[in-house]
């Protein structure tokens, strides 16, 4: 009986005219006014809340607010946190 043939597959290879090296822009660390906005923002976010809960009836334009304290003091630290993701 004839023996079968063996197909070769021929190997992938990647074009080396296909990729073209990009260089990356490498950029330093953030200064330090970034990181003290960042901080700020976070620790206002805390204070906003800290105070809301403290002294909410003594103060007549944030117990006017209501419930909209939430979102001003978890939004000031969200912006602290996306702020987060740019610091180096």
């Amino acid at each position: 009986m004839p023996k079968s043939k063996v197909r070769k597959k021929t190997d992938y290879t990647i074009n080396p005219a296909s990729r073209t090296p990009v260089r990356v822009k490498s950029a330093g660390p953030s200064p330090v006014w970034y990181v003290a906005i960042m901080l700020g923002f976070m620790l206002a976010g805390l204070a906003w809340l800290l105070v809301y809960y403290l002294a909410n009836e003594h103060i007549g334009w944030m117990s006017d607010l209501g419930a909209w304290n939430f979102l001003i003091g978890f939004g000031l630290m969200v912006v602290g946190l996306i702020m987060t993701m740019r610091w180096r």
